[in-house]
């Protein structure tokens, strides 16, 4: 839980950054479409500041992960979706990075 946790946000972090346009590789996508179903049982896309804040929450206090995902009406599975939807939009991005460095 703690390093794929850790590697979204790494990778997320790294696209904020690089500015680089942030497709999804066809290698990810059979991944992709596995959690599409989890997303869809999540109540509502959360904003990429509330997924920045998220995942300072966690990098805070990885032993609760899933406790402050719970809260959110999310999994692992759906964190990551989200997490990837935000990855594809560069000023989603950027608003996510921003988000993280606030709550961090």
């Amino acid at each position: 839980m703690k390093s794929t946790m850790a590697l979204s946000l790494v990778v997320l972090l790294a696209f904020a950054c690089g500015g680089n346009d942030n497709r999804v590789s066809s290698k990810a996508e059979p991944a992709s479409s596995q959690t599409q179903v989890a997303t869809n049982a999540a109540p509502a896309s959360l904003t990429p500041e509330e997924l920045g804040e998220l995942g300072a929450k966690i990098r805070k206090t990885p032993e609760k992960a899933n406790e402050i995902l719970r809260d959110r009406g999310l999994t692992e599975k759906t964190f990551e979706t989200e997490i990837r939807k935000v990855t594809e939009d560069p000023e989603a991005s950027k608003r996510y990075a921003a988000a993280y460095k606030r709550a961090g």
